[in-house]
């Protein structure tokens, strides 16, 4: 069974930084695409950024690019989704999910395995 869990979110002042976490099991990771989308109530879920697995090649939103960062542990099956320079605009839950693919793709209609969402919260 593909499970994701995400962690990581909380509050963060304007300019700060989180990191946030998402550990996956139950699928070969190397053949999988994860991506991290992020969505605020009566908006639809939106691409933030995406990762292929066996290559570690990244993609960014952007809206995001310069200031997150992607990356990878293999051999732990996790990914991690650096936020730095956050903006209150950033605010909203933010999800990791795979899709079994090694191309990338922003659409969360090509994910079928999702993680719980975990809130980030950029005010002062």
């Amino acid at each position: 069974e593909v499970q994701l869990q995400a962690s990581g979110g909380g509050l963060v002042q304007p300019g700060g930084s989180l990191r946030l976490s998402c550990a996956a099991s139950g699928f070969d990771f190397d053949d999988y695409a994860i991506g991290w989308f992020r969505q605020t109530p009566g908006k639809e879920r939106e691409g933030v950024s995406c990762l292929t697995s066996r290559d570690g090649r990244t993609y960014y939103a952007d809206s995001v690019k310069g200031r997150f960062t992607f990356s990878s542990d293999n051999a732990k099956s996790t990914v991690f989704l650096q936020m730095d320079s956050l903006k209150p605009e950033d605010t909203a839950v933010y999800y990791c999910a795979a899709r079994p693919a090694t191309v990338i793709s922003y659409d969360p209609r090509q994910y079928p395995n999702w993680g719980q969402g975990t809130l980030v919260t950029v005010s002062s």
